[in-house]
């Protein structure tokens, strides 16, 4: 039982105006639900010398407030003095914040704090307003973590663009006891860094072997139906997704799948191709990214009657092999651009844009969301190896490429395991993609309120997702049969081809 405090009108009304300058929703419903603490508020002669007694085991927030607030001054002073941006753990008395941030050379102070408690009271002390109005002091609560908040803060200017001074600093000695907390913290702000690297690029070659196959897939792109024609014609007209990719996990879906699939508009991806048709399920939407011509040869076939009503849809780096191989079949395909300054400034406004992650899945999720669905439904989408070593379901073509995947990963990349079974066994590559699709789930909650189910019932957990068996995404989603095959698309009129 928390004690109870009693603040004057004053101190209520700096509350409110401090709880009212902060941006972050979830911390300040938080924050005003809290009635009594635990803490004891301990007040020195000093004006500076604010302390809290955790009346739990008699502890100190500090053990010396003034010492230790000109210890952390003069350190800042000496070595940091130049940093834009400053992170610590704990929120402490915040007088060290207040102080930090008459330095006009720290842009931003991000804390994280475990017992907001401190929060709360120190909101009834100090204020803090014009701070955290300006987000000059930027708050977050460890126990509420939203995936999206550390996506956005570890990519967005100047966080990304100074990721190489991170630290994180604990505000006192107090702060030691949530140690675990404070490493989980820090392993995710690091990974976070490293994927807003990543999704800038890394290889400069490849960047150039996609302009070059952009400029060579040019004259497919403008004689073939337009993304701009695919929304205008398709938006809105499916309530549910499934996205079917290759994991370990996709042949044991495959029944149900062929059972409902008139009921969902399916969305696959290149290496799943060939499986659903040997398994004579047709997907409504076949994508692809990749830019190696190995990606190509899934299309290296011909399915005849198959293929009718399915529309390829390409991003405009793919290998030329793809288009070669769709053209000799009469494949219905089109090519779309991703947000990149070199294509922005040909004017194809048309042909694009969407971004579409990491990989060819993301990509198939990103389509689903502009195509507003309401629900999406994963299968296949293991990212991690199955109990036998095995990389993909076994009718993927290229198995044999991932032989000895399983043994060089293996106790490097592990992960919570679906419907939380455990660990299970992944790859740098898929912990990369996973990651990507976090930032995707919680983008589509957050932004187009769309629902993601996991139904893939195996491999590893995807944060965000609910997980569901396949069966009841089935029969509590799927209700009536869609109108497919989906309008036609048609290519811009020579005219507009012309221009």
């Amino acid at each position: 039982m928390g004690l109870m405090m009693i603040f004057t009108p004053t101190q209520k009304e700096l509350f409110n105006k401090n709880i009212e300058s902060l941006s972050n929703i979830l911390l300040k419903e938080s924050l005003k639900e809290i009635k009594s603490s635990k803490f004891e508020l301990i007040l020195g002669k000093d004006n500076l010398d604010i302390n809290l007694k955790d009346t739990s085991d008699n502890t100190f927030l500090y053990e010396n407030v003034i010492d230790e607030l000109n210890t952390m001054l003069n350190t800042y002073n000496d070595k940091y003095l130049l940093y834009p941006v400053l992170y610590f753990y704990g929120f402490g008395n915040g007088i060290l914040f207040k102080a930090l941030l008459q330095n006009k050379n720290h842009q931003h102070i991000v804390v994280f704090e475990k017992d907001i408690e401190i929060i709360w009271i120190m909101f009834h002390i100090l204020d803090f307003s014009s701070e955290l109005q300006s987000a000059r002091l930027m708050v977050l609560n460890t126990n509420k973590p939203e995936i999206q908040d550390y996506n956005e803060l570890c990519s967005s200017k100047p966080f990304f663009q100074f990721s190489r001074i991170y630290f994180l600093e604990l505000m006192s000695h107090y702060y030691e006891r949530f140690h675990e907390d404070v490493l989980e913290l820090n392993k995710k702000l690091v990974q976070d860094f490293k994927d807003s690297i990543l999704s800038h690029g890394n290889d400069p070659l490849d960047a150039l072997q996609g302009i070059e196959q952009f400029v060579y897939n040019l004259p497919q792109m403008i004689t073939h139906p337009s993304y701009k024609e695919l929304l205008s014609k398709r938006k809105g007209i499916s309530d549910t997704a499934i996205i079917v990719s290759t994991g370990p996990s996709l042949t044991k879906q495959l029944p149900l799948l062929k059972k409902y699939a008139s009921k969902a508009t399916i969305f696959c991806a290149d290496s799943s191709y060939p499986i659903l048709a040997k398994h004579n399920i047709k997907p409504d939407y076949v994508l692809s990214l990749e830019r190696i011509p190995l990606t190509s040869e899934f299309f290296n076939n011909d399915f005849g009657e198959f293929d009718k009503d399915i529309l390829f849809v390409l991003k405009s780096y793919v290998h030329p092999h793809t288009t070669k191989y769709l053209q000799k079949n009469n494949r219905n395909f089109m090519l779309v651009s991703t947000y990149a300054s070199f294509i922005n400034y040909l004017k194809l406004d048309d042909f694009g844009y969407f971004n579409m992650g990491f990989s060819v899945a993301n990509m198939n999720f990103l389509l689903a969301i502009h195509l507003k669905h309401k629900n999406i439904v994963l299968i296949g989408q293991d990212l991690a190896y199955a109990k036998d070593g095995l990389s993909h379901t076994k009718d993927y073509s290229n198995l044999d490429k991932h032989e000895g995947h399983f043994q060089r990963d293996k106790n490097k990349y592990t992960t919570q395991a679906y419907g939380d079974n455990g660990k299970v066994e992944s790859s740098f590559v898929w912990t990369l993609f996973r990651h990507n699709f976090e930032q995707d789930v919680a983008n589509a909650k957050k932004n187009y309120y769309i629902t993601t189910y996991n139904c893939t019932e195996g491999g590893a957990r995807i944060e965000g997702t609910i997980e569901k068996p396949f069966l009841w995404a089935c029969e509590n989603l799927l209700h009536k049969d869609l109108n497919k095959p989906f309008e036609k698309l048609e290519p811009l009129s020579l005219n507009k081809q012309n221009e």
